[in-house]
C-alpha cells in the first residue's frame, strides 16, 4: 500500500485562506490524493464588509484579520509546520489599502502571502472539485463575501472561469441591505457569465460557506438522515424554490436555523439571491455541495499527474485500514477473493459498483476493537460520517451499510433512514457482500494472507466455499449457516468442497 506508506512518512502542511468574510487556517497530515484535515480554525473577520462602497478594508476587520494570522503562526508552530501557503482573495485585490494590508498579513503569518485573481481563483475552485468528486462535470460556482466565480469543469478540464463582484458582503453593500436590490444586481452581472449557457441539465458544482450554510438549513428541514455536506445534492427545482423562500423570509423565523451559525445567518438571503438567478438563468439538473474548493485546489496542483489520476476513495479508506484493522493486508484479500466470486455468480457489476466494493472491504474490520454488540452500530456510524471525498451520499451510505451487515443481522437493522438514500440494487449488493464478508472473517479471523486458501465460487446450482483437508476442521456449524445464508440471496445452496 504505497500510499499509505508515503503518509506516514510525509510532513504536515497548512492553507491559510484570507477571504472576505472569514481568514481561515486548514493543517493537512500530508499532501496526498486524499489529505486528511489535522485541524480546521476560522475566524469571521468580514474583511470585505463595506469594500464595494467604499473601496477600503475597513481598519477593524483588517486588525481582527491581522490578530487571527498570529494565532495561525503560533499554532503552525505548535504543530511543527513549515510548509504554509497563505493565499488573499476578492476583498484585499478590490481595496486600495489592500496592498497595505497584505504586507502587514505577512508579517503576521510570518511567510508570504499570495493575492490572486479572480480568474486564478476560479481555477483553484474547480480543481478542488475536481480532487473531491468522482468524475465531476459540470459548472463550478465559488461564492465568496467579496465576489462570485464560475468556472466549467468537463471532463476533468477546465474552461475559462469569471469573476464577478457579487459576494454575499458585497451585494449586501451594493444593495443597502435590500435583497429584492440584491436580485437585480445579480441578474445584471450574471447576464454576461458565459459559464452559465453551458449549465442546462448539467450539475451546478456550489462551492463557499454561505452556499454550505444555505445547504445545511435544507438538509435540517428534511430531517436528512446523514450531517454530511460534501456531496449533498438538491435537485434544481427544489433549489430554486428554497432559495426563494429564504429570499422573502426572515431567516431566524426558518424551520431548523439552529443549524446555521448566527454570524452566517445574515448573509443565507443573498446567498439565496444569488443561487436563485443562478439556477433561473442556467437551469441545472442539480445543486452538488462542496466543502472542497481554493484550499484543495492549492493541494491537487501540488500533486504529479500520476498521483491526480489516483482514486481518492480508493487511497482514504487504505489509510483506514492500515490505522484500524486488526491484520491491516486482508481488505486486499477481500477485494481479490470477492472479485472471483463475483464473476462466477455472474453478478453483473458497472466499475462505480465494483469501486464502492473494493471500499467496503478495505473498511471492512475497522470496527474490531469495539465490543461485539456494537461493532454494526460503531462501523456504520464511522463510515457514514467519515472525512472521505471522491463518493457521493448513496455510496457512501451502501459502504455503512454493507460494514454494518458485516456485523450483525441484515434483516433488522433499524437503519430506515439510511437505507433509503441507496437503491433497491445497492442495497441487495451490500446484503451479498456483507455475507460473503461475513464467512472470510470466521475462516481467516481476520488475517491478512489467509483467505486465497478458501476460494468462493458460484455454480449454476450452488455457492461453493473449497477447502484442503488439513483446514477442514475450520467448516463449523456458523460457516455452513453463513455459506447457506449467502447463497439463499443469489439464489442457490451452500456447499463445501474438501479437497482430495
Amino acid at each position: 500500500m504505497p500510499s499509505t506508506a508515503a503518509s506516514a512518512a510525509a510532513a504536515p502542511l497548512a492553507i491559510v485562506d484570507i477571504g472576505s468574510n472569514s481568514v481561515r487556517l486548514v493543517a493537512y497530515e500530508a499532501l496526498t490524493r486524499a489529505p486528511t484535515p489535522l485541524f480546521n480554525e476560522k475566524v469571521l473577520c468580514g474583511l470585505g464588509k463595506g469594500v464595494a462602497t467604499t473601496g477600503l478594508l475597513a481598519p477593524e476587520a483588517a486588525d481582527k484579520a491581522l490578530a487571527a494570522l498570529r494565532t495561525f503562526r503560533a499554532l503552525c508552530r505548535n504543530m511543527g509546520i513549515d510548509d504554509i501557503t497563505v493565499v488573499a482573495t476578492a476583498a484585499t485585490r478590490d481595496a486600495r489599502n489592500g496592498a497595505a494590508f497584505l504586507e502587514a498579513a505577512q508579517d503576521a503569518i510570518g511567510v508570504p502571502a499570495q493575492l490572486i485573481g479572480g480568474a486564478r481563483e476560479a481555477e483553484l475552485a474547480a480543481l478542488g472539485v475536481a480532487s473531491s468528486f468522482h468524475k465531476p462535470d459540470g459548472i463550478v460556482g465559488d461564492l465568496g463575501g467579496g465576489s462570485l466565480e464560475l468556472i466549467e469543469l468537463r471532463k476533468a478540464k477546465l474552461r475559462k472561469g469569471v469573476s464577478l463582484p457579487i459576494g454575499g458582503l458585497a451585494l449586501s453593500d451594493l444593495s443597502k441591505g435590500s435583497p429584492k436590490r440584491a436580485l437585480k444586481i445579480a441578474r445584471d452581472a450574471l447576464k454576461a457569465a458565459g459559464p452559465l449557457d453551458a449549465l442546462r441539465g448539467r450539475t451546478f458544482y456550489a462551492v463557499g460557506g454561505t452556499w454550505r450554510a444555505l445547504a445545511r438549513l435544507h438538509m435540517h428541514q428534511r430531517n436528512y438522515p446523514l450531517d454530511v455536506m460534501h456531496g449533498y445534492v438538491i435537485p434544481g427545482d427544489e433549489a430554486e424554490a428554497f432559495a426563494r423562500l429564504v429570499e422573502r423570509v426572515d431567516t431566524n423565523m426558518l424551520t431548523a436555523i439552529g443549524s446555521v451559525s448566527a454570524a452566517r445567518r445574515p448573509l443565507l438571503s443573498y446567498g439565496a439571491v444569488v443561487l436563485d438567478e443562478i439556477i433561473h438563468q442556467g437551469r441545472p439538473r442539480a445543486i452538488v455541495v462542496s466543502a472542497a474548493g481554493v484550499r484543495e485546489g492549492l493541494l491537487f496542483e501540488r500533486l504529479s499527474t500520476k498521483r491526480r489520476d489516483a482514486d481518492p476513495l480508493i487511497e482514504a479508506v487504505e489509510h483506514y485500514d492500515a490505522l484500524r484493522a486488526r491484520s491491516p493486508g486482508h481488505g486486499h484479500d477481500l477485494c481479490g477473493w470477492t472479485d472471483a466470486f463475483m464473476a462466477s455468480a455472474d453478478l453483473d457489476e458497472s466499475e462505480d459498483e465494483r469501486r464502492l466494493r473494493h471500499a467496503a472491504c478495505l473498511l471492512s474490520d475497522i470496527s474490531w476493537r469495539a465490543h461485539p454488540d456494537y461493532r454494526a452500530a460503531q462501523s456504520l456510524n464511522i463510515i457514514a460520517n467519515a472525512n472521505l471525498i471522491g463518493i457521493d451520499h448513496a455510496g457512501r451510505a451502501f459502504l455503512a451499510l454493507a460494514c454494518a451487515y458485516r456485523h450483525a443481522n441484515a434483516d433488522d437493522d433499524g437503519n430506515a433512514s439510511l437505507r433509503s438514500l441507496v437503491s433497491p440494487r445497492l442495497l441487495d449488493r451490500a446484503r451479498i457482500l456483507a455475507a460473503a464478508m461475513r464467512i472470510a472473517f470466521i475462516m481467516t479471523a481476520g488475517q491478512a494472507g489467509v483467505l486465497r486458501r478458501f476460494p468462493l465460487a458460484c455454480t449454476r446450482a450452488a455457492v461453493s466455499l473449497t477447502v484442503a483437508p488439513a483446514e477442514a476442521d475450520l467448516v463449523s456449524d456458523r460457516v455452513m449457516n453463513r455459506l447457506r445464508q449467502l447463497a439463499r440471496l443469489i439464489g442457490r445452496e451452500g456447499a463445501v468442497l474438501i479437497l482430495k
